[in-house]
C-alpha cells in the first residue's frame, strides 16, 4: 500500500476511537438480531406459519431482494410486513457502511503504523519480491534479527506478510518512488527476487542511480542473463536453479562432504555454525597473530579462513602465525554463544 494509495486526508478516524464505531456496530447487529426475530416470530403468530417460512419472509423483507411472498398476507401481515422492513432495512445499510468504514480506518491504521516502523529503521536491507525464494530470505534474515523491509505489488501476498510479521509496502521495485518509501537512502542492501530477469535489470539500473554504494543482490533464472545484471549495477547474482543443480550432484558424487556441510550450515544443527567476523581497529585480536592472540582456548572456535581488508584475498586455514589486521574479516565456525562472545570480546574495540 503506497502513500499515494491511503492519504492522510483520506483517514476519517484516529488511533483510538475505533472503539466507539465498534460498539455502535455491536449494537446495530443487535438490533438487526432483534428484528430477525421479531419477525419471525411476528409471522408464526400473526400468519400462523411455520418457522421456515417465516424466517424465509423475514429475511426477504429486511434485505428489499424482492421476492414474491411465501403466502398470501392478511391485513395485519402486509402491516407487520411494512414495519419490519421500515426497522430493518435502516439497520442493514447502517451495518454495511460501518462495517466498511471501520475496516477503512483499520487498513489506514495499520498503514499508517507500517510506515513509521519503516520510517524508523536504518541499515536494513529490501528485499523486493514474496515468491518462495523471497519468503525464505525473509524467514532466515527474520531468525537472524536482520531488519529488512518486503516490497512487493501482488495483493494476493500481503494476508501472508501480515500474519508472517514482516514490515512491508506495496509497490513495484522498478518504481523510484517506491523503493525511496522502502528507505534506499538508508538502506545496507537491496535483494531483488522479482520473478523476471527484466524486471530485476530494471530495478537494479533504477536503484544503482538512487544509491551508487548500494550492495545489490539479485537472483536470475539463467546465468545467460548474468552479466545483463552486473552491467545494470548488481554486486553479486545468484542463480537458485543452478545452485540446486550443483548440490544435488555435491550429494552423489560427494556426499559424506554434503551432509557435514548441512550439518554445519544449518542453522542449530549440532550447535555448530559457520559466520563472519569483523575485527575492528583496536579490539584485543587486532595486530596479533593467532597463536598470540590464544584464540582457539579463548573462543573454542575455528578460523576457516581471514579476508584482507587491503587486498579482499581469502586465505583459507590459515596457519597459528597467521596476523590478522584491523579491519580484516573472520570466517569461522563454532557455537553461536561463542561467536557472539568473539564479536563482544574479541573484535569490538576496546
Amino acid at each position: 500500500m503506497t502513500e499515494s494509495e491511503i492519504s492522510p486526508s483520506s483517514i476519517s478516524g484516529r488511533p483510538g476511537t475505533s472503539v466507539f464505531p465498534t460498539r455502535e456496530l455491536l449494537i446495530a447487529n443487535a438490533f438487526l438480531l432483534s428484528a430477525v426475530v421479531i419477525g419471525t416470530v411476528g409471522y408464526m403468530v400473526i400468519e400462523n406459519w411455520s418457522l421456515s417460512d417465516s424466517l424465509y419472509m423475514t429475511f426477504i423483507t429486511l434485505t428489499t431482494i424482492g421476492f414474491a411472498e411465501v403466502h398470501e398476507l392478511s391485513n395485519a401481515g402486509r402491516a407487520f410486513t411494512i414495519f419490519v422492513g421500515l426497522t430493518g432495512i435502516g439497520s442493514v445499510a447502517f451495518v454495511a457502511t460501518r462495517t466498511a468504514q471501520i475496516l477503512l480506518n483499520t487498513n489506514a491504521f495499520r498503514h499508517r503504523t507500517i510506515m513509521k516502523s519503516v520510517n524508523a529503521i536504518s541499515d536494513h536491507y529490501i528485499l523486493a519480491g514474496f515468491g518462495r525464494i523471497g519468503h525464505r530470505i525473509a524467514d532466515d534474515l527474520k531468525r537472524n534479527d536482520v531488519p529488512f523491509v518486503v516490497v512487493e505489488k501482488k495483493p494476493e501476498k500481503y494476508e501472508s506478510l501480515l500474519k508472517s510479521g514482516f514490515l512491508f509496502i506495496q509497490g513495484n521495485a522498478e518504481d523510484e518512488e517506491v523503493l525511496l518509501t522502502a528507505g534506499i537512502e538508508r538502506a545496507k542492501g537491496l535483494i531483488l527476487t522479482l520473478p523476471e530477469d527484466r524486471a530485476n535489470v530494471f530495478a537494479t539500473l533504477v536503484a544503482r542511480e538512487v544509491s551508487p554504494d548500494l550492495f545489490i543482490l539479485v537472483r536470475t533464472d539463467t546465468q545467460l542473463n548474468k552479466r545483463k545484471l552486473i552491467r545494470a549495477g548488481a554486486d553479486k547474482v545468484v542463480a537458485p536453479y543452478e545452485i540446486g543443480a550443483d548440490r544435488m550432484a555435491q550429494v552423489l558424487l560427494r556426499p559424506h562432504v554434503d551432509r557435514f556441510m548441512e550439518r554445519v550450515l544449518q542453522a542449530g544443527a549440532l550447535n555448530y555454525t559457520m559466520d563472519e567476523v569483523l575485527v575492528q581497529p583496536n579490539s584485543p585480536l587486532a595486530g596479533k597473530s593467532l597463536v598470540d592472540s590464544n584464540f582457539r582456548q579463548r573462543f573454542d572456535a575455528i578460523v576457516v579462513a581471514i579476508m584482507d581488508s587491503d587486498t579482499l584475498n581469502m586465505k583459507f586455514n590459515p596457519g597459528p602465525n597467521e596476523r590478522i589486521k584491523p579491519n580484516d574479516t573472520l570466517i569461522v565456525m563454532g557455537s553461536s554463544e561463542m561467536i557472539v562472545r568473539l564479536r563482544k570480546d574479541g573484535c569490538t574495540a576496546a
